[in-house]
């Protein structure tokens, strides 16, 4: 059979030397193809570095029907697409005044604070609150992807937990009853486990000589990380059992997990475990996706205007967000408020992520926004981390200038550039600090392992 084989491609006009040598040229040529698209993708990967707000670019449905999410890998594509010019921060553009801050820095918040006191609309407390205003119409499901807009990192601070009832600023833990009976049998079997390794590490720490000082130290430090665990451990156990004791409210939480298991079954195209972590995060993500009416129409009017002059879809980077989930994102993104109904859990604000637009781009987006702002329809923000922070009017038209004075001392005035970049060189100063404490006590720890070492051979 070897011959015929060779016959073969000597009859093509080439020799197994040459067949060889194409098929490295064409593997060498694959890798490079390969990497080169891995290479344009890896600025969009670069997350979770600080909890920023696009941890993940992938789309909430990414387990879904493959042809949204290959939409939504082009759309991400074209809004990261190389335009040969300065984009974000590094483009020169000029900020019109609109999208500046007011000279008192109250105003910005106070005017969306007199919006929802003029209006006294529901917000939700936690996505059990938001779940049940998806359900009842008021706020409406984006696609992650449409021709004129994409979801770019919606959603990209949820995590893997269950899901929580957020009351008086604490979370309490959802479960059904047949869950509640899992989750104290795991927390009684996971105690019982630390305090048997608690009591093998207490023997073991004295059968030791006290002059054996670095094995003794060794042992204390995974004592002492293993007796904490236990406490955290008990301290979880007291406070389920405390929050499921009462009759009447353990039928209210129960009732809330089976509100939200209800939705995440009426998906149209998924339903969501909410047994499992991968898709509670997915479902999480998949509800705050969503925006009032009156929001989500100068949205769309926004991005059809960006998509008709620059061919490219509008990336949106945040829409509604749960006082809950806002509380969390405010630990990480000074941009975030903590004020008592920060507008994005309103449903009418929404931000605009503006780090691969070029000057001309930016300077267009922003020209609209502004012209709504005169309008009188929106009011907007250029914010320090490459956003537009837009808030839309449910009428169309700014609220009664008396109701924002009045607001004006319910909200605190907003963070400096310079003081956000303080902040930003605080923690890496405090990061760095902490790393250096970790080498300098490893080192300590090996300098006097090394002493003790000595000492014994002295001693034999």
């Amino acid at each position: 059979m070897a011959a015929p084989f060779r016959l073969f491609f000597f009859a093509g006009g080439f020799t197994v030397k040459e067949i060889k040598n194409k098929h490295a040229l064409l593997s060498a040529s694959l890798f490079v193809v390969v990497l080169i698209a891995a290479l344009a993708l890896l600025p969009g990967l670069k997350q979770r570095r600080r909890g920023g707000s696009y941890v993940s670019f992938l789309p909430a449905t990414a387990t879904a029907e493959a042809a949204e999410t290959s939409s939504w890998t082009q759309a991400v594509r074209k809004v990261k697409e190389d335009r040969g010019e300065p984009t974000g921060k590094q483009a020169e553009v000029e900020t019109p005044q609109q999208l500046r801050h007011y000279s008192d820095t109250r105003r910005f918040l106070a005017v969306q604070l007199a919006e929802w006191r003029e209006h006294r609309f529901k917000t939700p407390k936690d996505f059990v609150d938001l779940a049940d205003m998806i359900r009842s119409g008021e706020l409406v499901q984006l696609r992650q992807v449409s021709p004129n807009y994409i979801l770019f990192g919606v959603g990209g601070s949820t995590d893997k937990e269950p899901f929580t009832r957020y009351q008086n600023g604490e979370r309490i833990t959802l479960l059904n009853e047949a869950g509640l009976a899992r989750e104290q049998a795991r927390l009684a079997e996971t105690a019982a486990s630390l305090e048997g390794e608690i009591a093998a590490l207490k023997s073991e720490l004295g059968s030791l000589d006290k002059r054996e000082r670095s094995s003794r130290a060794q042992l204390q430090a995974r004592l002492n990380a293993k007796e904490k665990a236990l406490k955290a451990l008990r301290e979880d156990g007291e406070l389920l059992d405390h929050e499921y004791a009462d009759g009447e409210r353990r039928q209210q939480l129960f009732s809330a997990y089976e509100s939200l298991e209800s939705v995440a079954k009426s998906f149209p195209n998924r339903t969501y475990n909410l047994d499992d972590g991968r898709s509670r995060q997915e479902m999480k993500t998949r509800l705050l996706s969503v925006l009032r009416p009156e929001a989500l129409k100068v949205m769309e009017e926004v991005s059809s205007a960006y998509r008709e002059k620059f061919d490219r879809p509008l990336p949106i980077s945040s829409l509604v967000r749960p006082d809950e989930y806002q509380y969390a994102l405010s630990k990480v993104n000074p941009n975030a408020t903590r004020m008592q109904t920060p507008p994005h859990s309103t449903g009418l604000a929404f931000d605009i992520y503006n780090r691969y637009m070029t000057a001309e781009e930016q300077s267009f987006v922003m020209a609209y926004l502004a012209r709504l702002k005169d309008e009188g329809r929106i009011e907007v923000l250029r914010e320090n981390r490459d956003h537009y922070h837009v808030f839309a009017f449910i009428d169309g038209a700014r609220p009664d200038e008396s109701l924002i004075r009045e607001s004006l001392g319910k909200t605190a005035p907003a963070k400096s550039s310079a003081e956000t970049e303080r902040g930003d060189r605080d923690v890496k100063t405090e990061e760095k600090s902490a790393a250096r404490k970790v080498v300098k006590k490893e080192a300590k720890q090996v300098k006097q392992a090394k002493r003790e070492e000595r000492g014994r051979a002295r001693r034999r």
